[in-house]
């Protein structure tokens, strides 16, 4: 049987190994149905199939094997695939290693039922490669496109957010050296300037924690013996100082002792309640609560306003992703640099542990991490 026609008579024989390989690919399959990891492997694969079968020269066949075809489909269903692979937070390796397992799938598959290895069979083996890096070189072309798009967008938010405490820092100088014996103003400018300084403090930090997991995979943790509600609290009042205009309310519960690093899960928090003061709706409060059990803790923090879309939960704790403000929402504009819930993701993570996010009309948006106790 040529390869072409086994593609076709076995696509879900193939895509059932597609998506079994697509669930490993951790952390972005994560909470991704099995449509979602499929994507567009059926339309990949049938246009493999056509492929084969479509006659080409020597030439063709030479530019296909470079990647140098890809102008022909602007909008095949590897371009697509390479995007929304982008879109959901997959790495460039991640996106190779599903055309590498495709390949082998298929070749492996169909290879089993070949009793005559000959000059037919060799050369179909010839066209589905070719067939599959061209494929492959589509989808990394605009997964590089789609990440180029969102590097630039990234570095135009940085400049942004940093512009604002900064300008905030050197007015506050600015005041302090001209009225140096107004005490009262005095208090006001140093709270400016300690708001202004917690703000900056919180994204270099979500910088350096992206950093790290973008050098060093994994992030590392140093747990120690802690109270859960201590650094939640700790949390809260940094939070407060970022946020004076929002109320912070936190529901404390029993067994909150247990293994974590404390650094990184106050930053969690942090992150989480500076996204929950920035989303919520006016003149409504931020609810923060922990609860433990003898092998776990989890931390909810909740709040009012409009509820998250579908598909931007899906990809909601991607990096530099950044969800559109309501109009009711009291928080800063949408120019966050879209890390705080990457960030919080990949600590929960290091620790074991689990983030969710739930979005409705009814009981709001609500962020839970549950963390084990013992590391």
């Amino acid at each position: 049987m040529k390869l072409s026609s086994y593609i076709n008579a076995n696509s879900e024989k193939i895509l059932t190994a597609w998506d079994s390989f697509a669930e490993t690919l951790f952390p972005a399959a994560a909470g991704m149905n099995r449509k979602s990891l499929r994507d567009h492997a059926k339309q990949m694969l049938l246009a493999i199939a056509v492929d084969i079968d479509t006659p080409q020269n020597e030439i063709e066949g030479v530019e296909k094997s470079l990647g140098h075809a890809t102008d022909k489909f602007p909008a095949s269903a590897a371009s697509i695939h390479g995007t929304l692979r982008e879109n959901s937070g997959f790495t460039l390796v991640q996106l190779t290693a599903e055309f590498r397992a495709l390949r082998a799938s298929v070749l492996r598959l169909w290879l089993a039922e070949i009793a005559v290895f000959d000059k037919d069979v060799t050369e179909d083996i010839v066209r589905f490669n070719e067939a599959v890096d061209q494929a492959l070189a589509e989808s990394a072309v605009t997964f590089a496109d789609r990440s180029g798009e969102t590097r630039d967008r990234f570095l135009a938010i940085l400049g942004h957010d940093l512009r604002t405490p900064l300008s905030a820092i050197s007015m506050a100088g600015l005041l302090l050296t001209r009225s140096p014996e107004d005490a009262s103003r005095n208090v006001a400018t140093g709270q400016r300037l300690s708001r202004s300084a917690a703000t900056m403090t919180a994204m270099v930090n979500d910088l350096l924690e992206y950093s790290r997991t973008q050098l060093g995979g994994k992030m590392p943790i140093a747990p120690q013996s802690c109270d859960m509600g201590e650094i939640a609290q700790a949390a809260i009042n940094d939070a407060r100082l970022a946020n004076p205009e929002c109320v912070f309310e936190l529901e404390l519960g029993k067994e909150l002792v247990g293994e974590f690093d404390a650094v990184r899960v106050q930053q969690v928090i942090m992150n989480l309640l500076a996204n929950a003061a920035q989303y919520r709706q006016a003149h409504t409060a931020v609810h923060a609560a922990l609860s433990g059990n003898h092998d776990s803790v989890c931390v909810s923090v909740c709040n009012e306003g409009t509820p998250i879309l579908p598909e931007s939960l899906k990809t909601i704790f991607s990096a530099m992703v950044q969800l559109a403000v309501g109009e009711e929402s009291a928080g800063r504009p949408s120019t966050s640099m879209g890390l705080g819930l990457f960030v919080a993701r990949e600590i929960a993570l290091a620790h074991g542990g689990s983030i969710d996010v739930t979005s409705t009309a009814q009981g709001g948006t609500v962020f839970s991490v549950k963390l084990p106790k013992h590391q």
